[in-house]
């Protein structure tokens, strides 16, 4: 157990992989684990109960919606949405913002004047109002909610990686570098970035769960995915209406986007108090 890298010694990390993992499970394996077909419609049987409940049915474990659809099955298939969106929308906001910290950080002067205002400019608006403007300009669509996703979220990275890019442009050993003859694209990919990829990371998880809640909020208003693709937020706005006859066609999605974006925090959280060498040495 000592062997292993500290931060898999970690409970909090440990409990986010195990909540993360299991939604990815589910998301993957939605085909095998869905006991009906999410877009089947049975007009006998809407607004059902839970199956536990009176007047539930066992072949519905959670009820059906409106339109008599299985609520479980269309849970499972909306992880899909979710987790396509939360990881890929992360990594492409995580690659702008980083490449824009990292060359703000280092070379400073007009550089990092230039990235500072573009940044300070586009965090003055709200990101969940800048989402609904650039989905009503774009468009519906899955690819769309991760463009918006990555236009908005990119300046998350760059502020906070700037400020600890400043932090180590300053230390001995990228001093160092310099003096013996390495280029500033040398200096910055072998000295500058493993520095910084710890909070890297860390900020990666949690905007993965940031960007879960954002395209539960899209498709809750009508302005995120396909009215024929399955997603947590629309099943969110089907569900408010029937949520005293069937409350788990509401329930059932706002408790996964509770469980996935705390899984995220978890392992986010986690990942910063083991990887931070600043945190580790206060607790030693």
């Amino acid at each position: 157990m000592s062997r292993l890298p500290r931060w898999l010694r970690s409970g909090r990390v440990i409990a986010g992989l195990l909540v993360v993992g299991l939604i990815l499970a589910c998301a993957l394996l939605a085909p095998l684990l869905a006991p009906h077909d999410p877009d089947e419609q049975n007009l006998l049987s809407t607004l059902l109960p839970a199956s536990w409940q009176d007047g539930g049915d066992p072949a519905y474990w959670l009820g059906t919606d409106s339109l008599g659809r299985d609520v479980l099955s269309r849970l499972l298939f909306g992880a899909r949405v979710a987790m396509t969106v939360a990881l890929t929308a992360s990594f492409g906001a995580m690659l702008i913002g980083a490449a824009l910290a990292w060359l703000a950080g280092y070379l400073g002067g007009w550089t990092d004047w230039l990235i500072g205002r573009a940044v300070d400019v586009w965090m003055s608006f709200p990101p969940v109002i800048l989402s609904l403007i650039l989905m009503t300009g774009l468009g519906t669509g899955e690819q769309n909610v991760i463009l918006a996703i990555i236009l908005v979220d990119w300046t998350r990275f760059c502020r906070v990686l700037r400020a600890e890019v400043l932090v180590v442009a300053r230390r001995d050993y990228v001093a160092a570098a310099r003096l013996v003859g390495f280029s500033h694209w040398r200096t910055i990919t072998r000295e500058v970035v493993p520095a910084t990829i710890p909070l890297l990371v860390t900020l990666l998880s949690l905007e993965m769960g940031i960007a879960v809640v954002v395209e539960a909020i899209l498709s809750f208003v009508g302005l995120g995915v396909r009215p024929d693709q399955i997603a947590w937020g629309q099943a969110i706005a089907d569900g408010r209406e029937a949520i005293y006859q069937a409350p788990y066609s509401l329930l059932a999605p706002v408790a996964a986007i509770f469980i996935t974006v705390a899984g995220f925090n978890l392992l986010g959280d986690g990942l910063r108090r083991t990887l931070d060498v600043r945190m580790v040495e206060g607790r030693e």
